[in-house]
């Protein structure tokens, strides 16, 4: 195995596609003044925290279990071991499950509108540009334990 087919090939860092994403949401949000979702400010920012602190919760966790693991969390770098308890029995990626809901916890305390919207096309760039990419890898890499474990937990939730 070369050392570029011991990683899994994702388009860009998953961290660089939601940060870029929500730089743009953001300045196009800017530029339309005006636009915001209705949602009263306390409302928003008490779901902000809540989706906020389910991020931490979430990223903290799954950094643990790899740790743990003695495996790296970037899909940039080889994987050495499936990592399938703590956050990882019930979704098979949830870091960037927590990287999705502090983007969403942004936009929403933001009252970002259109910060909100970018939500959908990232998430399918995630999909197709990181995850699918990510499962073909460890696919290859560890077989049919890979396959048990992605038939028995969801990808998202």
């Amino acid at each position: 195995m070369s050392a570029s087919d011991n990683i899994a090939g994702v388009i860009a860092p998953p961290p660089l596609l939601y940060a870029g994403t929500l730089a743009a949401g953001l300045g196009l949000d800017f530029l339309f003044l005006g636009v915001g979702t209705g949602i009263p400010g306390p409302l928003r920012y008490g779901l902000a925290v809540l989706l906020g602190a389910t991020a931490a919760a979430l990223l903290v966790g799954a950094s643990r279990r790899f740790r743990r693991a003695g495996t790296p969390g970037r899909p940039w770098q080889p994987t050495t071991a499936i990592v399938t308890d703590g956050v990882y029995a019930w979704t098979r990626n949830p870091m960037y499950l927590a990287m999705m809901l502090a983007y969403v916890m942004v936009a929403i305390a933001m009252d970002g509108v259109i910060t909100l919207a970018l939500v959908v096309p990232l998430v399918i760039v995630v999909r197709f540009g990181v995850i699918l990419r990510e499962e073909r890898y460890l696919e290859g890499k560890f077989g049919a334990a890979y396959l048990s474990y992605r038939r028995s937990v969801r990808r998202w939730i």
